[in-house]
């Protein structure tokens, strides 16, 4: 919510400045998210006068004005505005007047004829982007008073981030409540005495939806005129509240709205066939809303209808058939109370809210309807004339507002200090909490405007805030610490991402919430959970992969010309609401060069097996096994998936072109995702003997078919139980010339050594050739 500070200040008005008052709000849990003045800093601007206007003798476009500023003689000013005339009061900028941008108004020759100053536009003293002429003042206008003074500019705008809790600070009377609590400063009411009735029109109401509307109130007012000029300083006030000022009677509702809390809406009375009825929809009916959207209504919608249609999507918006046009001499006004849980989400369904919904769907305070039309009227009656009929209000059973216990000792356990329980009591009435002390019990009955007072909690915490956070000690703890136990077998996320990080990857945070093409491209996945209520049309769905999140970072980091990007990230995917179907997955990409451009090294790219070295690093020392594997997002021949203990554990490989290309990718990059679940288990070290023995190397080529993996062959190879057999590993890779069609010829190094002799031949060849006779298992012969 955005508000005048001195608007706060005409119903509460503490010892603070500007800075303190912004300070006093944010500790109080009402976050001031922006502070800033109404206009910028600009001096010796005054009301002026303009006396005479003759055209400048060198110039067409340009007029020598005599302006009085309220010194004893005029002054001369050469002025270039369309729309300057005689008698027109306008601000006027004196020699040695400072204006916005650091533009210093000095004495000057304007195409010879000497100029003492410059009459202003708006935009020249920062109220506005643009200006086509003039800042044209009323009338009245006191000739010489300075204008920062004139247009009360001396103001600061204030822009707070309310919790959804807090409905009963969207208005200036919550605003200034909470300030009088927090700084123990009478609170100024602006008083709401009930108009004379002077007219008979009325309107009945009928509740159709009591528990959707327990309380609604209206009253005709006749002879109003609806072209009146909405007063200066209600206006000035709507705009610095970022509401837009539109007709006197809009304008009235709006300024309720902002004063008292109680969103409004008035109806062309004359539009209006019959009695007013507050009912749920019926199926198949439309209405034309003020923001020219047609709607066709369901029947979980609750409209404001007369005899004949709807007229209002209650709580929401008014109608345009209904609305109150030129010509209109008789309206009716409404004000009412929705329950919060009718009016929440419905606007969004159709892709807008409003300042009544976003009041409404969480909470107005239901004791306020029938006040509030009272200032309402007062007010159209005052700016727009016309007669008042009799109120005809509804009421259903209202909400009912429980006690609530707070223990005196609980305060002191929870917050850590002991307060006496008079105090406690005048904190909480000082917010209008009615408290009665009974013992260490504390029984309070929330009013009708706080709706989130509800347990002993709340009540606590409206204590903190209100004695200050500031002013709560900070105790040293008393707990004895003590250092917790490590499973020897298990290790934590933070050495997962140590780990990843030290290989050259930085961690990235994405949205769970994704777009549906992600998923369908992605993870194949055309049913993802939906979102009933996304904050965002591209993030409708819940993500069952993290890789959609890292290609667009990718595309975001390619879109900015980094041509080297590593990322990773941890997180939860949802494939279900239950808790085993959101499993945690580490996930990486990388793309670009191998390593960062450099003189000593070349411009490779990064492929398949630089990253699967990164994965068997998160692995270690565990070994994983890398079988061919097809997926939704991966290249189909380069592209695999994890094995460990015989599960498989997840994917790696390179982006499938089809996306590359989609997501318009200057080359692919390669990714992989594991479950963290397995990545946290661990094998215990055990310390081996180091042999004092020279290792024996033994190569051997074997020819096999293409078919035939290196993970086959090493299975095979262990299988043999050889103990002298320290370490096997590929060399070489040859297909070609020589070799027969689909045939492949790989060559292993094959470490053979013992802990406590040096080995002889006869022993060596013995384990050779029980290799090689475990690698025939698998067709391969020994190449010759």
């Amino acid at each position: 919510m955005k508000f005048s500070e001195q608007w706060l200040r005409s119903w509460v008005n503490p010892a603070i400045n500007s800075d303190e008052l912004a300070h006093l709000l944010t500790m109080a849990g009402l976050e001031v998210e922006e502070n800033e003045p109404a206009a910028p800093e600009f001096t010796e601007v005054y009301v002026a006068e303009v006396l005479s206007v003759t055209k400048h003798p060198d110039a067409d476009r340009l007029n020598v004005c005599s302006v009085n500023v309220g010194e004893a003689e005029p002054l001369q000013i050469v002025c270039g505005a369309a729309n300057v005339a005689v008698g027109i009061k306008v601000p006027c900028a004196r020699v040695g007047a400072v204006l916005p941008g650091d533009f210093k108004i000095k004495k000057a020759k304007v195409r010879g004829v000497e100029s003492m100053g410059m009459l202003c536009a708006e935009q020249e003293i920062g109220l506005a982007e643009e200006s086509s002429g003039l800042l044209i003042l009323p009338s009245d206008a006191p000739v010489g008073m300075p204008i920062r003074e004139y247009l009360n500019l001396d103001d600061r705008l204030m822009t707070l981030k309310l919790t959804p809790n807090r409905c009963d600070c969207l208005s200036i009377r919550g605003l200034s409540r909470e300030v009088a609590a927090l700084t123990k400063t009478e609170q100024q009411v602006v008083a709401t005495p009930a108009v004379a009735v002077t007219a008979s029109q009325t309107r009945a109401v009928n509740l159709q939806a009591g528990d959707a509307c327990p309380r609604y109130a209206g009253r005709a007012i006749v002879g109003v005129n609806q072209a009146a000029h909405t007063p200066d300083w209600m206006k000035q006030r709507l705009e610095r509240c970022g509401v837009r000022s539109i007709s006197a009677i809009v304008d009235v509702t709006n300024y309720v709205l902002l004063e008292l809390g109680q969103p409004m809406h008035a109806f062309d009375l004359a539009k209006l066939q019959g009695d007013i009825n507050v009912r749920f929809a019926k199926a198949g009916e439309k209405i034309k809303l003020l923001n020219e959207k047609e709607l066709e209504l369901t029947d979980d919608l609750l409209v404001i209808a007369d005899d004949v249609k709807p007229v209002a999507l209650a709580g929401i918006m008014g109608g345009a058939e209904s609305s109150v046009e030129a010509g209109c001499t008789d309206i009716f006004l409404e004000s009412a109370f929705f329950a919060p849980n009718v009016i929440a989400g419905k606007g969004r369904r159709f892709g807008f809210s409003s300042d009544s919904s976003h009041r409404f769907e969480r909470g107005v305070d239901f004791g306020n309807v029938r006040e509030a039309l009272e200032r309402a009227t007062a007010l159209i009656i005052e700016i727009c004339g016309g007669q008042a009929g009799p109120v005809t209000e509804a009421l259903a059973e209202l909400p009912a507002r429980q006690p609530v216990a707070l223990r005196v000792s609980r305060v002191a356990k929870v917050l850590g200090i002991s307060l006496p329980a008079a105090e406690i009591v005048a904190l909480l009435q000082g917010l209008g909490l009615d408290s009665e002390l009974a013992g260490d019990v504390i029984t309070v009955t929330p009013p009708s405007y706080r709706f989130d007072i509800e347990i002993e909690e709340d009540l606590i915490e409206e204590v903190a805030r209100v004695f200050g956070y500031d002013n709560i000690p900070v105790q040293p703890s008393n707990a004895r610490s003590a250092m917790l136990p490590q499973p020897g077998h298990l290790r934590s996320k933070n050495v997962l991402k140590q780990i990843i990080a030290g290989r050259d990857y930085q961690e990235a945070i994405s949205y769970a919430f994704v777009e549906a093409q992600w998923e369908a491209d992605f993870a194949a996945n055309n049913a993802p959970i939906k979102l009933i209520n996304p904050i965002a049309s591209q993030m409708s769905v819940m993500r069952s992969t993290l890789l959609g999140g890292l290609i667009s970072a990718l595309q975001h980091n390619q879109n900015r010309k980094q041509d080297r990007v590593r990322l990773f990230e941890v997180a939860r995917v949802f494939n279900g609401l239950n808790a085993e179907q959101q499993p945690e997955k580490i996930a990486a990409l990388a793309w670009g060069g191998r390593v960062a451009e450099q003189w000593g090294a070349g411009k490779e790219r990064v492929d398949f097996f630089d990253v699967k070295a990164d994965v068997e690093a998160l692995l270690a020392p565990r070994v994983a096994e890398f079988r061919r594997a097809a997926h939704p997002a991966l290249h189909p021949g380069r592209s695999a998936e994890v094995v460990l203990d015989g599960q498989v554990i997840g994917i790696l490989g390179e982006l499938h072109p089809q996306w590359v290309q989609k997501y318009s990718l200057q080359n692919a990059p390669v990714v992989f995702e594991l479950d963290v679940t397995a990545l946290t288990q661990v094998q215990k070290l055990s310390a081996g003997v180091v042999s004092k023995f020279q290792p024996v190397r033994r190569d051997l080529a074997l020819l096999m078919d293409e078919s035939v993996t290196v993970d086959q062959l090493k299975t095979a190879f262990a299988s043999a139980k050889q103990a002298i057999v320290a370490n096997i590993d590929v060399f070489d890779v040859y297909r070609g010339k020589g070799l027969p069609e689909g045939k492949k010829s790989l060559a292993f190094k094959v470490l053979l050594q013992d802990t406590h002799k040096t080995l002889t031949d006869e022993e060596v060849d013995a384990a050779i050739t029980a290799l090689i006779k475990k690698a025939e298992t698998c067709g391969a012969i020994l190449r010759t």
